[in-house]
């Protein structure tokens, strides 16, 4: 199957990347998500907590998953100093070595507040003794001169931060920003409901296209959502490191890079059969792809799709991602096309009688 992104779709992930979705407050990119998918659906559902999944053939019993998350790293404010300086703490997996000097957006109920991570200059520090950012010493400053200016422009604690930066495009094959981990997987599975749609292909099941809230504080909307939807089987997708980066050991950390195609993990909660029904459509229509094994958990919302509700047959298929949790974050486009191609692909090899019982 031939299938590049155009600029229809390109127009979408730009939109969707450049909004903020923090964990807990996720709703305005979710609303962006939902209405691009709209026409290749035919129902959607929203949970209490803001887990979307659209719906193709909601009548069928058998319910196959594809499944993203739709959140991204930020900040809370924890204190407000009656300077007027902010103290932060993480919401998820936030990163407090690049934080200085990054220009952040605090969502208020008055609309964006700008502020920065400030940090001393060099000429005022003994760079022989320099201290590293921790969470004990990074601040933000939004301008003000003591803290009722600051609790005037709308902001307390509990307000949330996201680093400001937007999408780009490098060298002409490369998207770089911040939240592809994992909204590039929200884009991915809208991009398999476009594809299921335009082509016109009829799925012997429904399809549930997912993208779940607050996996970056524990894959808790994953978790919720097995619950509802009871489905047979998951396929989901996400980021792993491309470790050929500087100061990554490969034999730790595994072999993958960017441009060779999806990974996929050989894992405790990864089903065999499905993993391996991925694998054969991988091979049958020439996807190159890498291979990951993660000796516990992967991570990811497949260990909640595989043990919550007496477990949910799942697979997991990576998206190879340079500088996880910062505002470069990078994938390669090509890779992204045919993380697309293989979950389509794969879903057309899927039937309501297919063994998934080791014994059986």
């Amino acid at each position: 199957m031939k299938y590049s992104i155009d600029k229809k779709a390109e127009d979408f992930l730009f939109k969707y990347l450049n909004n903020a979705s923090p964990t807990g407050f996720e709703a305005e990119g979710q609303k962006i998500w939902l209405n691009y998918i709209k026409p290749y659906i035919d129902d959607y559902q929203v949970d209490h907590y803001g887990t979307v999944y659209g719906v193709i053939n909601p009548e069928a019993e058998f319910k196959v998953v594809i499944e993203a998350h739709a959140d991204e790293i930020s900040w809370f404010v924890s204190y407000i100093g009656e300077d007027g300086i902010i103290n932060v703490i993480r919401n998820g997996g936030s990163d407090h070595m690049i934080a200085p000097s990054m220009r952040v957006n605090l969502h208020t109920k008055k609309g964006i507040v700008k502020g920065i991570f400030g940090w001393p200059a060099i000429h005022l520090r003994d760079t022989s003794k320099d201290t590293a950012p921790s969470l004990k010493n990074i601040t933000i400053d939004v301008g003000a001169k003591n803290k009722k200016e600051v609790e005037s422009m709308g902001i307390h604690v509990g307000t949330v931060a996201t680093f400001e930066d937007e999408l780009m495009i490098l060298n002409k094959k490369f998207y770089t920003g911040r939240a592809l981990d994992n909204r590039m997987g929200g884009f991915m599975i809208a991009e398999v409901a476009r594809l299921v749609k335009e082509s016109k292909t009829k799925l012997p099941f429904g399809l549930y296209i997912c993208n779940s809230v607050q996996e970056e504080v524990g894959l808790r909307g994953a978790e919720m959502i097995v619950n509802r939807i009871k489905p047979n089987i998951a396929i989901v997708t996400d980021v792993c490191h491309d470790t050929t980066t500087p100061m990554i050991d490969k034999k730790v950390h595994g072999d993958f890079k960017c441009g060779e195609g999806p990974v996929i993990t050989y894992a405790p909660a990864v089903h065999n059969i499905v993993r391996e029904l991925i694998i054969d459509t991988a091979e049958k229509e020439k996807i190159k792809f890498q291979r990951d094994a993660a000796s516990r958990v992967t991570g990811t919302d497949t260990d909640a799709f595989a043990y919550t509700g007496g477990g949910v047959p799942s697979a997991l298929i990576s998206l190879p991602l340079r500088y996880m949790h910062t505002t470069v974050e990078t994938v390669a486009k090509s890779d992204v096309e045919d993380v697309i191609k293989l979950i389509f692909e794969s879903l057309k090899k899927i039937t309501p009688k297919m063994r998934l019982k080791y014994l059986s």
